[in-house]
């Protein structure tokens, strides 16, 4: 039997980092796989979604070139071409995360993981003619991830996929119905609706995009309804689904709505199955999740668990955050805990990204907070670039100024938003920011725009009502 000093079970964007960090903390280590380097994050989820997303962008900008001075004829899509695209996308990547394991020595095990003692695990090779072999490790990273929840009521059909399921298509139907307006769901629909596909979002609850406040979702769904002609039904229920020759048919409160494909996205649920936790002396919580400190550490000494498959934010840039924080604990240097300040970042049309606390949440909390927007339409770089929908927000504390949150819907969101989660991890204050100089002419001028309005003092903004 292999002992190893850390292993660590799945292999996606908190695995494979742990895997590397305790590599380079001079540890021997194992890394346990039973289906892709990478993840879901690398193979069927972020990675992919945002190659299809990037082919839609463009073929959008192409389809209206005429906007900014441009003749075009002829364009078409040929999503067969695109998906095939984004196998290469991945394959490239599944390969560099292969070439970085071996570079830091690692030994990846391909195959299921599971507990037999705190210490020892079976690994079950994916090559069913293959043995069954024990490795035993001081320290144990766990890092399944998760996968796509179905409810009860939805059957089993090829018509009826989850996102994984969607993003293997070679063909977009004429019509789709996406269950669920989280940011996935959101995020497939923008992409199929750019390429022409009709498309309705069915959410119980009242509104897509819970987690922005309400001026950052109205900006998104004003260009989901009437730029890409996206339906979307709120606050009713879906019930009696069922599949015919022409597709999927579903009533929604007294409504019916059919399409030739029904998307279900209505959020993930941790992996688990397989690992024998009870054997490691290991509990889950009613939603399944593996309880951890904020070092990511279990109750049981020596295991951690990081990622989807703990439940404290489902993101893959936390994973791989929590990822070298157990890492270094695991290797005795005592890190201080996990990232508070983590970034959202939701690649819809346009794109949102939002850090640290909501207007909304402040309100509910009780805080005191003055906010700054700034819109860009009033940017030079964004009229030259013909990028003009969306703003930005600041939310500060009223008494001391500090920075708490930021959000952003319009163009480059998901690559602005950084500068956001630095100024509020940094604890800087708007009048700092605002005195920061921003290079012109920038998206990333914006800030400083909106720093200066928090205080009424934005240079290119007409003064306010008094």
């Amino acid at each position: 039997m292999e002992k190893f000093d850390v292993a660590v079970i799945g292999a996606g964007p908190g695995g494979y980092p742990a895997a590397i960090r305790c590599a380079q903390l001079g540890k021997k280590v194992a890394i346990v796989e039973r289906e892709f380097l990478g993840g879901t994050c690398l193979n069927v989820g972020c990675i992919p979604t945002k190659t299809l997303i990037a082919s839609a962008e463009l073929y959008q900008a192409i389809s209206n070139a005429s906007e900014m001075g441009l003749k075009v004829q002829g364009v078409e899509a040929d999503y067969a071409a695109v998906t095939a695209r984004k196998e290469q996308v991945v394959g490239q990547l599944t390969g560099g995360v292969r070439q970085l394991l071996k570079a830091n020595k690692v030994t990846v095990l391909s195959g299921a993981a599971a507990f037999i003692d705190r210490k020892t695990l079976a690994i079950t090779a994916n090559d069913e003619a293959s043995e069954k072999i024990h490795i035993q490790a001081d320290k144990v990273i766990i890092a399944t991830g998760s996968t796509s929840a179905m409810p009860g009521f939805i059957p089993k059909d090829e018509r009826i996929v989850d996102s994984r399921a969607f993003l293997d298509m070679t063909e977009l139907p004429t019509s789709l119905t996406v269950l669920g307006g989280g940011y996935i769901g959101c995020e497939l629909a923008c992409m199929a609706a750019s390429f022409g596909v009709k498309v309705t979002i069915v959410e119980l609850l009242d509104d897509v995009l819970l987690l922005l406040d309400k001026d950052i979702r109205a900006a998104v769904k004003k260009h989901m309804t009437e730029k890409l002609g996206i339906e979307l039904m709120t606050g009713e229920a879906m019930s009696e689904v069922a599949v015919n020759d022409k597709g999927v048919a579903a009533k929604v409160g007294e409504s019916t709505v059919e399409s030739d494909i029904l998307l279900v996205s209505v959020g993930r649920r941790p992996v688990t199955d397989g690992l024998e936790l009870n054997n490691a002396g290991i509990e889950v919580n009613e939603n399944g999740f593996i309880g951890v400190d904020d070092r990511n550490c279990t109750k049981v000494a020596g295991i951690y668990a990081i990622g989807d498959v703990n439940g404290i934010m489902m993101l893959a840039h936390a994973a791989t955050s929590q990822g070298i924080c157990a890492a270094d604990d695991a290797c005795g240097l005592r890190p201080d805990g996990n990232e508070s300040i983590i970034p959202g970042v939701i690649f819809t049309s346009p794109e949102v990204a939002l850090a640290g606390i909501t207007e909304a949440e402040a309100k509910e909390k009780g805080l005191d907070v003055t906010t700054g927007k700034y819109y860009f339409r009033g940017l030079g770089k964004a009229l030259a670039s013909g990028e003009i929908e969306g703003f930005v927000k600041l939310i500060t504390d009223s008494e001391t100024d500090q920075l708490l949150g930021a959000q952003v819907v319009g163009p480059h969101a998901t690559d602005l938003i950084s500068e956001a989660v630095l100024a509020i991890r940094s604890e800087l204050t708007a009048e700092e920011l605002g005195q920061t100089i921003h290079a012109h002419p920038t998206f990333a001028e914006i800030w400083m725009e909106a720093a200066h309005a928090v205080h009424g003092k934005s240079i290119h903004l007409p003064p306010r009502r008094r």
